[in-house]
């Protein structure tokens, strides 16, 4: 038996454990591009608006920050440069669920139980880089294939494709040396997102450099080497190959990690704890922070930063609308009728709390992976009850999110008030309109209670949920999708009437139904087998 015996079983097998994920995340990145054109196309039609939009974004280092540099007007370097976050976003979500089918497995001990079988040692990496590197692929010839239909040139849409899916090899890569250093799943995911952001900050240090001696920051950042591929400009298709090349040492040194440690263990050996529980340990909350605290401190660092930069953008706001109407009756229309730039702060509240969906949703389901890994048994099994022991949990999935989304709001109303000269107004605005984001966030999360307590095997379909109020967000209205439709994402409802008030009526609304679904889910919860069959 070699080493990758069973290796299409058991990529079938995290095809099949995959089969809501793989295909929203296909759908949605996919897609964003032609969005993106769709959009483009719409606001600045005729080649000179888009020379002054160039001449605008280019020389702001915000932007620059964000998306890359700006290269040129047409409306193919718009797009590649508007969708330039999307290779980070990629790679995010492929280095996860790289870790997800290898060291998540083994910390749950199914791959030891599937080792025991016809398998062979390298076999369950093998799988999961496999399914991975096809899913990137796959975003990558729907994103060809929709730009192609709306005319962009073929070569450049094959390119900008392959930057996609490029990206999302690398880290798959990279989560799979990850998987194998830490005996933690969670570690394994710190250490990648580490690398990734360490990638993005490089990226960011050579593109803005003051020098051009920063210049090769952006091209050691796997992140700044394939947006230089240019896919509507130069089509520096040769950068492939280093990328292949970084992609191929990678998955050398994680089959070599691999091939040298026990199953279970890590290159990192675990860090004895105490013999004994302190009295800090000693209530089912005090566990739940214990397990949820590091993540609590990464995501408030992250919605600060988000903020930090959505507000560096927002006195830059007006300069980008100049005499363009249709942007400016867009922005005008998103705020009702106040000004533009609170219209770009309420959408950029609506965005960061989908983010924060997603904060919620991980923390609500930290529930199931306690229960399925065998460690909610013993707590259950003194006199804690099951609404106590989740309780815990719930009250740090309800804070955390709200807290991370409040923070970016106080961070984004700061920074754009001391740059307008106005902290005093800026501030307590930005607050607001985080905080009237969190009844929709409150509903992610309700969905996520409801789904663990009365149908826990579909846990997974929370994310789903989620996926379709961004594609609403994101594409439906962009997409002429029917009032209606897009009634049915919660973030809807809370960013209306954008710069302007909130219906109280439609937060009211909102909060009853996060009520009435998480206590369906408890409900559902206290009569239900644990672990559920």
């Amino acid at each position: 038996m070699n080493g990758l015996t069973g290796t299409g079983a058991l990529a079938r097998l995290a095809l099949r454990r995959d089969r809501a994920l793989i295909p929203v995340w296909v759908a949605v990145l996919g897609l964003l591009p032609v969005v993106l054109a769709v959009s483009f196309a719409d606001l600045y039609p005729t080649a000179t608006e888009r020379q002054e939009f160039f001449a605008t974004s280019a020389r702001d280092g915000t932007f620059t920050a964000l998306y890359g540099p700006l290269r040129g007007s047409s409306l193919g370097e718009l797009i590649t440069w508007r969708a330039g976050f999307l290779p980070v976003v990629v790679g995010l979500i492929s280095l996860l669920v790289v870790i997800r089918h290898t060291r998540a497995e083994e910390e749950a001990g199914r791959r030891e139980l599937v080792g025991a079988t016809v398998v062979g040692r390298h076999a369950g990496l093998a799988a999961a880089l496999a399914v991975t590197c096809a899913a990137d692929l796959a975003v990558a010839l729907v994103v060809t294939i929709t730009l192609i239909g709306k005319d962009l040139p073929a070569a450049g849409s094959l390119a900008l494709g392959m930057q996609l899916a490029a990206a999302g090899w690398v880290f798959a890569a990279v989560g799979a040396v990850a998987a194998q250093v830490t005996t933690g799943a969670g570690g394994a995911r710190g250490i990648g997102a580490a690398v990734l952001g360490a990638a993005y900050a490089a990226r960011i240090a050579g593109d803005r450099g003051d020098s051009p001696g920063w210049a090769w920051l952006s091209w050691l950042s796997p992140i700044g080497l394939v947006q230089r591929i240019h896919p509507y400009g130069a089509q520096r298709w040769w950068l492939l190959a280093p990328v292949a090349t970084v992609v191929a040492v990678l998955v050398g040194v994680a089959v070599g990690l691999a091939a040298r440690r026990d199953l279970g263990a890590g290159l990192l050996p675990d860090r004895p704890g105490r013999a004994g529980a302190t009295p800090a340990l000693r209530s089912p909350l005090a566990v739940a922070w214990r397990l949820h605290r590091g993540l609590f401190a990464a995501w408030i660092a992250g919605f600060a930063l988000l903020g930090a930069v959505f507000g560096g953008v927002a006195n830059g706001v007006g300069d980008l609308v100049g005499d363009n109407p249709t942007l400016r009756d867009v922005f005008t229309r998103l705020g009702g009728r106040s000004a533009i730039v609170d219209a770009y702060l309420a959408s950029v509240m609506s965005i960061m709390a989908m983010i924060a969906a997603g904060y919620a949703i991980q923390a609500v389901l930290r529930l199931r992976v306690e229960e399925t890994g065998g460690r909610a048994e013993p707590i259950l099994a003194t006199a804690v009850g099951r609404l106590r022991w989740a309780a815990g949990h719930l009250l740090i999935a309800a804070l955390g999110p709200g807290i991370a989304l409040l923070t970016a709001g106080a961070v984004t109303g700061l920074v754009y008030g001391l740059s307008s000269g106005d902290v005093g107004r800026e501030l307590p605005h930005a607050v607001r309109l985080a905080a009237g984001q969190l009844p929709a966030v409150a509903v992610l999360a309700a969905i996520a209670v409801t789904l663990f307590g009365l149908l826990p095997r579909l846990c997974a379909m929370s994310w789903a949920a989620l996926s379709a109020c961004v594609l609403l967000g994101l594409v439906g209205a962009g997409a002429g999708a029917s009032h209606w439709l897009l009634d049915v994402s919660p973030f809807t409802h809370t960013t209306g009437a954008s710069g302007g008030s909130v219906s109280a009526v439609a937060l009211a609304v909102l909060t009853l139904l996060a009520a009435a679904l998480a206590a369906a889910g408890l409900a559902g919860l206290r009569r239900r087998d644990i672990p559920a069959s």
